[in-house]
């Protein structure tokens, strides 16, 4: 993988000119006390980088005439590491990970300046880490007070996400092979869930189930797995996961695998007890319309919120056939009176991120094109919660809706000739 971390660092060095950007590791998050979360490292640093270690910076600087790509790392220490595990250290780093230069990040106060000195701004995306932040404000603002001195520097600070951002939002092969494992693991662990999940059971039982089948296969949840039995899949977030299942409830269940960094993110919804209910069906069979649809505008040169506007025309429209919506179509889309029952958009973008980075819009008036590379989730969805009142105008809604909640899932690749549907082995 390291003739891809050395493709993409100098497709971003072409884009900085002469500018030096600034990258720094994800923290090491607490858990309670002294106990601390299983690592993750920040999702741009490992696109650049493929370093898997906190307390790490890399500097880029197309401009330097000896150092382009330089780390600074977690020097050796044998005693730290019988605790805490191995470090690569500042020799390896720079072997290992094909950096021009490496030093320790306790040279990073020292040796910072080398690099920004002689270029025309900073790249960096001020981030949580306020104490980096303001190291990083600290040199520039130092390097400002004696540029009309040396008559070189950098005088401006500038976010580099609009760069690095549309280069993870197309994937390369490589990458989605990563995406399809992920997908492919969280495809056989749906299936598992549909034989799992019955009456008397446990919610937590599933999500048991299907995360062992994620570490099975040396993966591990992309996010929280959501499983929702009855009026918990109308909460869009619901986590606690510890309702026992009963006869007659629909289970929604959204869960992805994490695979080599990159995700997958599926959802799914059924009856626990193999039948559904008159309502529960007609419900269903709008989502799943919809979702249908969606899926068929998802095609190179088509812009980004074209499919989410026709899932939200095909849900609008059944729901005024149900009569738990009513007046005009077009009315209720333009005022958003359906947004009760479907609150979020259609779906987003994927990748080393769940919610991966990648804009939206290209600016107020135009969205962004899909192109062949891009992955996006299509998940319309419907929630009919007894806790949710209706828009002004609109009609009360009938206890035998009350609950129900449904939202179908799957991951989209955006290919030359239209779109591959990462996720179809789940069926609906």
């Amino acid at each position: 993988m390291q003739h891809l971390y050395a493709q993409r660092r100098n497709a971003l060095l072409e884009k900085l000119n002469s500018g030096t950007a600034i990258f720094r590791s994800a923290p090491m998050a607490v858990m309670h006390n002294d106990v601390e979360y299983a690592f993750r490292q920040d999702s741009d640093f490992f696109y650049l980088t493929g370093f898997n270690e906190p307390n790490a910076v890399a500097v880029f600087a197309p401009h330097h005439e000896e150092h382009q790509f330089v780390l600074f790392v977690e020097p050796k220490d044998l005693e730290k590491e019988i605790w805490t595990g191995y470090r690569t250290g500042v020799e390896a780093a720079k072997e290992k990970y094909g950096a021009d230069e490496a030093f320790s990040i306790e040279e990073l106060d020292e040796k910072l300046p080398e690099y920004l000195q002689n270029a025309d701004r900073i790249y960096y995306r001020l981030g949580r880490d306020e104490g980096f932040n303001n190291c990083v404000i600290q040199h520039w603002r130092k390097l400002l007070a004696t540029y009309a001195k040396r008559g070189t520097g950098p005088v401006a600070l500038e976010d580099p996400s609009p760069i690095l951002h549309s280069m993870r939002l197309v994937k390369t092969p490589e990458e989605l092979d990563l995406m399809r494992k992920a997908a492919k693991i969280a495809v056989e662990a749906h299936n598992l869930a549909v034989e799992v999940a019955k009456p008397g059971r446990y919610e937590y039982e599933v999500q048991a189930e299907m995360e062992r089948v994620f570490a099975l296969h040396g993966g591990s949840p992309a996010y929280p797995s959501i499983v929702a039995s009855g009026g918990n899949a109308c909460i869009l977030h619901y986590v606690e996961n510890r309702r026992q299942m009963k006869d007659g409830d629909l289970l929604l269940i959204d869960a992805g695998c994490s695979y080599g960094y990159y995700n997958s993110d599926i959802t799914r919804t059924f009856p626990v007890g193999g039948e559904f209910t008159p309502e529960q069906q007609a419900i269903y069979d709008i989502v799943l319309e919809a979702q249908k649809q969606a899926i068929a505008c998802v095609l190179p040169g088509t812009p980004y919120n074209e499919y989410h506007d026709v899932a939200v025309r095909v849900i609008v429209e059944g729901l005024l056939d149900l009569g738990l919506l009513s007046g005009d179509l077009d009315e209720i889309i333009e005022e958003e009176k359906y947004k009760p029952f479907y609150m979020h958009k259609t779906g987003h973008w994927l990748g080393l991120d769940v919610h991966d980075v990648g804009t939206y819009k290209q600016d107020e008036e135009s969205w962004q094109i899909l192109q062949p590379g891009n992955v996006l989730t299509v998940e319309p969805g419907i929630y009919i919660s007894p806790y949710v009142k209706p828009v002004e105008g609109q009609p009360e809604v009938d206890a035998k809706w009350h609950g129900i909640g449904v939202r179908i899932e799957d991951d989209v690749l955006v290919t030359e000739e239209g779109c591959e549907v990462l996720t179809e082995g789940v069926p609906k």
